[in-house]
């Protein structure tokens, strides 16, 4: 059966991860769990997300019912798992968690749904990888609650109905194209993330630091913000590496100098790009004329896979206004050149 982890469940992780790759969760994430927020008051940022569940849980708990079911989309990192939990605490019923990889057949799905409680959370990361056949089996569960399972094989075989209690599934990915229609049009609400303000990256930090119980001074907070790519899970991460530098100069609390000497040390530039974030635009400058140039290529180029690059570098460098795309490939800024200290060759394929 695919691996099913309850609340307190820490998954494994054995990639190794640069900072600032928020899709590959760091095993020190994993245990400092005490960072994520447990309720909507303590969740900040995507306010209008926020406001819009609290009243949905409030008529849903009132009701005595269960949640309609969740579509949660937005890049790696922001919050999208937190939120899950956060809905499953507020609601006041038990929380189950899996990724889509991990439900190889359809029995680890029915494994699942026949043991959940009444109204309970069942959290699907990166669902758009779901096999067709699971697909198939959620569409009924979601919709009548049900779940079809055929008995026998050949031409005695037998289609059997079995009964669920009623469940909310939250389904989270960074591909809603990837998603089908039939899947999406079963989901009752659809939550967009975007990459955080830097006010709310910056009250995060301040929280962590509570947690973390280390001392941040405003204006350090204010660049470990700006550094942060719009993420909290970058934002915790840089917080923690802060602190080990702080501890190890002696210091009582992360000063401005401790996060300036420890951005340069990590290799993170003023907007919160990484050394291979300047190695993508240097190349695209630098062989291919600041662009256009294909997706394909540039992956090759980098020695990334298509999917790392349009998924994990490409939307904080859109974000960021760094990169652009267009039908014929991808283009870099004017902003890229000036970022990087390369003097623009009007000649290019670039937008200027």
């Amino acid at each position: 059966m695919g691996k099913v982890k309850s609340r307190n469940d820490t998954p494994a992780d054995t990639k190794e991860a640069g900072i600032l790759h928020a899709e590959k969760p760091l095993s020190e994430d994993e245990r400092d769990l005490t960072l994520r927020p447990q309720n909507i008051a303590e969740f900040l940022g995507q306010s209008k997300i926020k406001e819009n569940l609290a009243v949905f849980i409030a008529a849903t708990k009132a009701r005595r019912e269960s949640l309609d079911h969740l579509f949660l989309i937005g890049p790696p990192g922001l919050g999208k798992t937190t939120l899950a939990q956060v809905v499953a605490h507020e609601l006041g019923v038990d929380f189950k968690v899996t990724s889509a990889p991990a439900l190889d057949k359809p029995k680890d799905l029915v494994g699942v749904l026949t043991t959940m409680t009444k109204n309970s959370v069942f959290f699907i990361d990166e669902i758009h990888r779901l096999k067709p056949a699971i697909e198939e089996m959620l569409y009924i569960a979601m919709e009548d609650y049900e779940l079809d399972w055929i008995i026998g094989q050949g031409p005695g075989a037998r289609t059997m109905r079995l009964p669920i209690p009623r469940f909310t599934l939250i389904g989270a990915t960074t591909k809603a194209g990837n998603v089908s229609s039939p899947l999406v049009s079963r989901f009752g609400i659809t939550c967009r993330f975007s990459f955080y303000e830097l006010a709310d990256m910056e009250a995060i930090l301040r929280r962590s630091a509570g947690i973390l119980n280390v001392r941040i001074e405003n204006d350090a907070a204010s660049l470990l913000a700006t550094s942060s790519r719009g993420t909290p899970r970058v934002a915790n991460r840089l917080l923690r590496r802060m602190r080990d530098f702080a501890q190890v100069k002696q210091s009582r609390s992360i000063t401005l100098d401790i996060v300036e000497n420890g951005l340069v040390q990590l290799e993170i530039d003023s907007l919160g790009l990484e050394r291979y974030d300047r190695e993508i635009l240097r190349m695209i400058i630098e062989r291919y004329n600041g662009g256009p140039v294909g997706a394909e290529t540039l992956a090759i180029s980098v020695g990334e896979t298509v999917e790392t690059l349009e998924d994990y570098y490409e939307p904080y460098l859109i974000q960021a206004g760094l990169i652009q795309r267009t039908p014929r490939g991808r283009i870099v800024t004017a902003l890229a050149y000036t970022h990087l200290n390369i003097a623009q060759k009007h000649t290019s394929g670039a937008l200027f």
